[in-house]
């Protein structure tokens, strides 16, 4: 694989990742937003797909920076091991397009 190549490859993950991460940090802003106004609230299974979907970083910063959803054992454990899976993967894809 040419170099050219593997940089666009290395950039597109890093929107991706970087992009999920601040959307799933947003999510988490709004939803205890909407919670303190009494507002229709962001769905728990939403805040999941985020995180599965390479925002789990984000989730956890937004569940401790906004003090939400911390009380949750799913979010607790879930979270903060689902962003340490994402980032392994990042180190071994990233290593693995080096190599290549």
């Amino acid at each position: 694989m040419e170099n050219g190549m593997k940089l666009t490859i290395y950039f597109l993950a890093l929107a991706v990742y970087l992009g999920m991460n601040l959307a799933a940090l947003i999510a988490m802003w709004a939803d205890k937003r909407r919670a303190q106004r009494g507002a229709s609230r962001v769905r728990e299974r939403t805040l999941f797909l985020l995180a599965i979907l390479f925002g789990a970083f984000g989730g956890t910063l937004g569940m401790f920076l906004f003090r939400h959803k911390t009380q949750h054992w799913q979010f607790r454990a879930f979270f903060p091991l689902l962003a340490v899976v994402q980032f392994a993967l990042a180190v071994w894809g990233n290593a693995a397009l080096l190599i290549a």
